[in-house]
C-alpha cells in the first residue's frame, strides 16, 4: 500500500475570528545533557538585550523557544464574519522580524495573517515571499529587537545527527512543544497528495524521526547548535517516526536581500530537474551523468528559450557545481529577475555553456 504523505498542518476550520495562540513550554533532553565543547557561544536571550553564555541544551532552547511563533491565517469564506482558517508555526530568523514558515500555513499573500509571539502579544504579519513548490514562505512583522534563531546549513547535516523540532502540534492544545530525534536521511524525494487528490513531488527533504504532528507545519528543525536547518512540513500518515523538513538554505539569500532592499523579485529559470537517483526512480533508467537531469521545461521560460532541452544535465550555475535542486535554488536565489546567469550543462557527452537572463515568477 502506498504511504500517503500529507501536510502536517492538517487544520482548516470555519471560524468567526482569528484566534490568538497562547504558549507553553515543551520538554527536551535530561538536565545533564551538554552541548559539545565547540558549541559554547553567546546568545541574546531577551528583547532587553541580555547576553548569556550557553553550554547545555536547555540554555540553547531558552532562546530557540522565544523565536518560535504561532501563525493563524484566514481567508474570507462565505461572508466577512465567517472565515476559513489555518493554524501553524513559524520561526523568527532576524531581529527585525522576518519569519520563515510553510507556504501552506500562510495561504495566499492576500490572506490575513496574525502572529502570536512567545510573550502572548499578537501582531499582524505581511507575507513578503512565498513559493508553493518549495512550500516555504517569509512573513514580516513590524518592529525590531526580536529574539531570533540563526539559520544553519542543511547541507552539513549527517545521518544520525541529533535534531529538535519545535511547533504547535494539534494547534491550541500543545503549543511550542519540543521533540527530539535524529536525522534519518537527507536528500529525500517524496510524493505528496494535494488537497484536490492529485500528486506532486518534493525533493531534497530532511527526514527525521523527531515527532511531527498536525500544527507543527512551519516550525523549525534545529541542529545541536540551535541553528534552524529545516522547516517542518509533512509526515507519513501510515507510519511512525517519519517526518520531513524543507532545508532552510534557499531562504538565506532571500532574507538577506529582503533586509537590505525590503523586497525580493523571485527569479524564474523555467525548468525542473532531478538528481540521477530520483530520475531513475521516476522511470529514467539510463540516467548516469552526475548533476541535475532536466525533466520538465517551460517552453516560454528562459532556459528553454536559451536552448536547454529535456535530458540535458546541469552541472554548474555561475561557476558553482550543483547536484541537487536545493543547491541550484540556493545559488539561483542569489540573483533576481532580470539578472544574467551562466549555466554549464552536458548534452550527451558534450559539455556546453550558455548565458541567459532570468525572468520573474508570474
Amino acid at each position: 500500500m502506498k504511504n500517503v504523505l500529507k501536510k502536517s498542518l492538517a487544520i482548516a476550520v470555519s471560524v468567526t475570528a482569528v484566534i490568538a495562540l497562547a504558549f507553553s513550554v515543551g520538554v527536551l533532553y535530561n538536565n545533564e545533557e551538554k552541548l559539545p565543547e565547540s558549541a559554547d557561544k553567546t546568545i541574546k536571550l531577551s528583547r532587553t538585550g541580555t547576553q548569556k553564555q550557553i553550554s547545555c541544551a536547555e540554555d540553547m532552547l531558552e532562546c530557540a523557544l522565544d523565536s518560535v511563533v504561532g501563525i493563524a491565517s484566514a481567508q474570507p469564506f462565505y461572508n466577512e464574519k465567517q472565515q476559513l482558517q489555518h493554524m501553524g508555526s513559524g520561526v523568527i530568523v532576524s531581529e527585525d522580524g522576518y519569519i520563515i514558515t510553510n507556504h501552506h500555513v500562510i495561504g495566499s499573500p492576500s490572506w490575513k495573517t496574525e502572529i502570536t509571539l512567545s510573550d502572548g502579544k499578537t501582531v499582524e504579519g505581511q507575507t513578503v515571499w512565498s513559493d508553493a513548490a518549495l512550500d516555504l514562505a517569509i512573513v514580516k512583522i513590524p518592529g525590531d529587537g526580536y529574539v531570533y534563531s540563526e539559520m544553519g546549513d542543511a547541507k552539513a547535516l549527517r545521518v544520525g545527527e541529533r535534531v529538535l523540532a519545535i511547533g504547535n502540534p494539534l494547534s491550541m492544545q500543545f503549543e511550542r512543544t519540543v521533540t527530539a530525534g535524529i536525522v534519518s536521511a537527507v536528500g529525500r524525494s517524496i510524493e505528496i497528495e494535494n488537497e484536490n487528490g492529485g500528486y506532486y513531488y518534493m525533493e531534497d527533504l530532511i527526514q527525521t524521526d523527531a515527532s511531527i504532528n498536525p500544527g507543527n507545519s512551519g516550525g523549525p528543525l534545529l541542529d545541536e547548535m540551535g541553528n534552524v536547518v529545516g522547516i517542518n512540513t509533512v509526515k507519513v500518515s501510515s507510519a511512525e517516526g517519519m517526518g520531513f523538513a524543507v532545508p532552510v538554505n534557499v531562504c538565506v539569500p532571500i532574507v538577506e536581500k529582503l533586509r537590505l532592499k525590503g523586497n525580493f523579485s523571485t527569479p524564474y529559470l523555467g525548468l525542473y530537474a532531478y538528481t540521477p537517483a530520483a530520475a531513475r526512480y521516476f522511470g529514467n533508467k539510463d540516467v548516469k551523468e552526475e548533476g541535475l537531469f532536466v525533466m520538465k521545461l517551460d517552453p516560454d521560460g528562459p532556459a528553454a528559450k536559451a536552448g536547454i532541452k529535456y535530458a540535458d544535465t546541469i552541472k554548474e550555475i555561475n561557476g558553482k557545481p550543483v547536484s541537487t535542486m536545493l543547491e541550484l535554488r540556493e545559488e539561483l536565489y542569489k540573483s533576481e529577475s532580470g539578472d544574467k546567469v551562466t549555466i554549464k550543462y552536458m548534452r550527451g557527452k558534450k559539455e556546453k555553456t550558455l548565458r541567459l537572463t532570468l525572468s520573474a515568477v508570474m
